[in-house]
């Protein structure tokens, strides 16, 4: 494995670091039902390279259902609690520390089945504009199936519930 080609040419480097203290976390982010959602890093200060959030679920949160993603990859890092994790093939707690790195066209699902809140940190790679579907999904999944089921197409979402529609 080498490493990818250059995308800096200068000689000097330069001044293009984005620095983002804890004191001054921006006001962004998404609030729903069980789960609140933390935008770290999106792929637009990202140059489109990844996009990355923070997860806190309350206890019996749902979380997403089985479901692939045909151009992204998705990474899950466990912060605290006990996070179920669906690998595709059967289901895993993930406790602090543990990570499940799912690539394009991967299965996979979570959800906390747990008494007790969980916080992870989850990372889609390239970037991707994931926002819009985080703060639509509960209003989507209110309207028809052919409506929700356009709108999660529309964001690289394929659940597996709805593949034979």
């Amino acid at each position: 494995m080498s490493y990818p080609e250059p995308r800096y040419f200068g000689e000097r480097g330069r001044v293009s670091a984005l620095f983002r203290p804890t004191s001054s976390q921006p006001d962004t982010g998404f609030s729903g039902g069980d789960t609140d959602i933390s935008y770290v890093a999106q792929q637009e200060h990202t140059d489109g390279e990844f996009g990355l959030y923070k997860i806190d679920m309350r206890p019996k949160a749902m979380g997403a259902t089985e479901h692939f993603h045909r151009t992204i990859s998705e990474s899950f890092y466990v912060l605290s609690g006990e996070v179920r994790l669906y690998n595709g093939e059967r289901w895993v707690t993930g406790r602090e520390g543990d990570f499940l790195y799912v690539p394009a066209g991967g299965l996979h699902a979570f959800q906390n089945d747990s008494d007790d809140p969980v916080s992870l940190l989850l990372l889609f790679t390239p970037g991707a504009p994931r926002e819009e579907y985080f703060e639509m999904v509960a209003e989507y999944s209110q309207r028809s199936r052919e409506e929700l089921k356009a709108f999660r197409v529309r964001h690289d979402q394929y659940n597996t519930d709805m593949l034979d529609d």
